[in-house]
């Protein structure tokens, strides 16, 4: 009998895990064709958060895993507090793992994990025009806010995302609010 991948908050010892699904996950961009940074080229290395990056969230309680019991994570999502609603700063599924459902389930549990602290909702950013990003958080119950509705923190992010090179234009806030 396999074991199914549960959802539980990440460890330190998760922490050298999460860069390699980071990447893992983002050669499905370039696998099909989506230019993620402008004039990024097919044999760029691609950009990754540093683990240590991730270890005070970890401490903070706010990154979770799917993984197999005694086995490393498969999937992460990583989330801080922003304006009384949960932030997502991340959400990565390691190639091996994707078309399973495993950052659907991730996502759904963090959501009830945001409800259960009171939190107003979630918020993100992401890819507009990418099936997988914009169009999969919708489906849960996403939307996308824009103008005045993007203010403040969500601009702050979207900002930071253009400095470092990604189109503006094909950026987006995306909120879920209880």
């Amino acid at each position: 009998m396999s074991l199914e991948m549960i959802v539980r908050l990440a460890r330190p010892t998760d922490l050298p895990r999460l860069p390699e699904i980071e990447v893992s996950a983002a050669t499905l961009f370039r696998d099909q064709g989506v230019e993620v940074f402008a004039g990024e080229a097919p044999e760029t290395p691609i950009d990754f958060t540093p683990a240590k990056v991730w270890a005070p969230i970890v401490d903070e309680g706010l990154l979770w895993v799917m993984a197999k019991p005694d086995a490393p994570p498969g999937a992460f999502l990583a989330a801080r507090i922003e304006e009384g609603r949960l932030h997502i700063l991340e959400l990565d599924v390691h190639r091996e793992h994707q078309g399973q459902g495993l950052g659907r389930r991730l996502l759904t549990f963090v959501v009830a994990e945001a409800r259960r602290r009171g939190l107003a909702g979630l918020s993100l950013t992401t890819f507009r025009d990418v099936p997988w990003n914009a169009p999969f958080y919708a489906s849960v119950g996403f939307a996308i806010v824009e103008g005045e509705d993007a203010r403040g923190a969500l601009q702050t992010y979207l900002d930071r995302e253009a400095s470092r090179g990604l189109d503006p234009a094909r950026r987006c806030a995306m909120v879920l609010l209880f």
